[in-house]
């Protein structure tokens, strides 16, 4: 499993120094950051899976980070602050962060709360963090999200429906994520009717099926996208990107 990056964002380098150092001890990576040009840097850099954003940033204003950085990211973003009235929380779910937190906090509590929100955002099928990103590795396969070709580890490009290729990208975005039927027909609208789960479980085994018989070496007994009894499906593949 992919260990989560989380971004420290604070002004205020003792605690960040001691937010970055507790969450490391809880087996995440957390990086440190005190502006918004350094947020951007490590976007740009790499993989980032959640952000905790300090609201008070000396001359910034982490609400309006936020806004700006929710026009181009899905990446999850859990604000901090001292302020902790009402509308001053509202503020910042109105601006799409996805939690907020208020100071003084206990840190089981901000561990809590950022493993619910990296919960929420691995169950919600997405490419997220992987928007500007263009080939995926997998299995020896490679997938230019561009050009929307698939090239098998032989080096054949193998053709995909449109469907198909909306399903293959759900699962390269969630690798080793058990996910349900519900969840990739929530991703893909096979239906359009969320009332109808037989027909919805129904449509996405036989789109599963149809991605098997491009993708999988020996379709019954499937290496890549497994059968997870008592879920729906994963895709039990490491997955590695590489930017344009």
């Amino acid at each position: 499993m992919t260990i989560p990056r989380l971004l420290v964002v604070d002004d205020d380098a003792e605690m960040r120094s001691m937010m970055t150092q507790f969450l490391r001890q809880q087996g995440f990576i957390a990086l440190p950051a005190a502006s918004e040009t350094e947020i951007r840097g490590h976007l740009d850099a790499g993989r980032i899976d959640l952000i905790l954003l300090d609201v008070m940033l000396g001359d910034e204003n982490g609400v309006d980070i936020c806004s700006r950085l929710r026009r181009e990211q899905d990446v999850p973003i859990i604000l901090v602050s001292a302020l902790s009235a009402d509308h001053q929380r509202m503020a910042g779910y109105e601006v799409g962060a996805d939690d907020y937190i208020a100071k003084p906090f206990n840190p089981q509590l901000l561990l809590a709360r950022v493993r619910a929100v990296l919960l929420r955002a691995q169950r919600t099928p997405s490419l997220a963090y992987r928007r500007r990103v263009s080939i995926f590795h997998f299995g020896g396969w490679i997938y230019d999200g561009k050009r929307d070709e698939v090239v098998s580890p032989e080096g054949f490009q193998v053709a995909l429906s449109q469907r198909e290729t909306a399903l293959l990208k759900v699962l390269l975005a969630n690798p080793h994520i058990p996910l349900t039927r519900e969840e990739i027909a929530a991703a893909l609208d096979v239906t359009g009717d969320g009332n109808q789960p037989e027909a919805t479980g129904r449509a996405i085994d036989v789109l599963v099926g149809r991605l098997r018989s491009k993708i999988e070496k020996q379709p019954k007994d499937p290496q890549l996208l497994r059968t997870e009894r008592g879920t729906g499906y994963v895709f039990a593949v490491d997955v590695t990107v590489k930017d344009d």
